[in-house]
């Protein structure tokens, strides 16, 4: 049975009327197929017009739909010959950052992506999609591994935010995000970031930093999520919609203050209505950018990438 948002309610409540309408189809006394076209017809309608005027808080719903696609389903959909590498060679396997080479019509390329739990079970053995300092670490280690045999690397970002556990701490969490900012500024190979989903705080930043830097069109990206910093101004998470406006936190939001360097349109109802269609869109997004990006000289490619972040919170008069 589908899962509708709060703000899906009219949807909600048409789709209802279908399966009434076609539990009488299938009894076969009555045509109702008339009927059927209509309420599918007021679907759709309803669908792009409640999807054309989303807010910001709403954004943040959509990309935290239980039934939105996951990094592996991009891997599963997307690419050919998937050889999933575990671990950071230190500490142990982190569940939450998966990543591995796979192919991409004839292209070798490392992926790396957080991964969150399809069911509750799930949640718990990926950590909700939230790494531990070996997360970062056995990322980093797959991208030198991908710099060593010259091959594109391409992330995936999906998280809540980095693990907070003090043992998270205890094993260098910080330093272990700000190694992977260092190294990833400076990497020789094409690098590609996309936001599939949540993209907060550090846990994001932290597999973040590439020569382009795509978001879904439902994705989000900020320091904080609206809930903490709604907890932090108002003490309570009851402004959390207001905060989600004020964090300028949506895709359109970040391309136009140039943080980012593109917007992947998701199908009309969101990632989760259309899956092939995303699977697609995010497809030729990273065949489009990495055509681009191969041709390009590999100190260019790293002094235009620095250049770029470099820019990021800087006002000139």
């Amino acid at each position: 049975m589908a899962t509708f948002l709060d703000f899906e309610s009219p949807i909600a409540d048409l789709n209802e009327q279908l399966e009434k309408a076609l539990e009488i189809k299938a009894k076969g006394k009555v045509d109702v197929s008339e009927m059927i076209k209509d309420i599918e017809e007021k679907i759709s309608e309803t669908q792009k017009e409640i999807y054309s005027n989303l807010n910001p808080w709403q954004r943040v719903q959509v990309s935290r739909h239980p039934e939105r696609p996951y990094t592996m389903s991009y891997l599963k959909n997307m690419t050919t010959d998937f050889v999933e590498l575990h671990g950071d060679r230190n500490v142990n396997d982190d569940k939450a950052m998966i990543g591995g080479f796979a192919k991409i019509d004839g292209h070798s390329i490392m992926f790396i992506g957080q991964q969150k739990g399809e069911n509750t079970k799930m949640r718990q053995y990926r950590n909700f999609g939230m790494a531990n300092p070996e997360g970062y670490r056995k990322a980093l280690r797959l991208m030198k591994l991908a710099e060593k045999f010259n091959k594109p690397i391409v992330t995936l970002i999906d998280t809540p935010g980095a693990y907070p556990g003090l043992e998270a701490e205890e094993r260098g969490q910080g330093e272990a995000i700000a190694r992977n900012l260092f190294e990833m500024a400076q990497l020789k190979v094409p690098v590609i970031c996309i936001v599939i989903g949540e993209g907060a705080s550090g846990g994001a930043l932290g597999i973040g930093v590439g020569d382009r830097i795509l978001m879904l069109e439902n994705s989000w990206y900020s320091v904080i999520s609206p809930e903490n910093c709604s907890a932090i101004l108002w003490r309570n998470w009851e402004h959390k919609e207001q905060a989600a406006s004020a964090l300028k936190l949506t895709a359109e939001n970040m391309l136009e203050n140039k943080l980012i360097d593109g917007i992947i349109k998701e199908p009309v109802g969101g990632a989760h209505s259309n899956r092939e269609e995303m699977f697609e869109n995010v497809k030729k997004a990273i065949l489009s950018n990495l055509k681009e990006l191969i041709s390009m000289d590999a100190e260019k490619r790293i002094e235009e990438r620095i250049e770029k972040f470099s820019k990021m919170g800087v006002v000139e008069d």
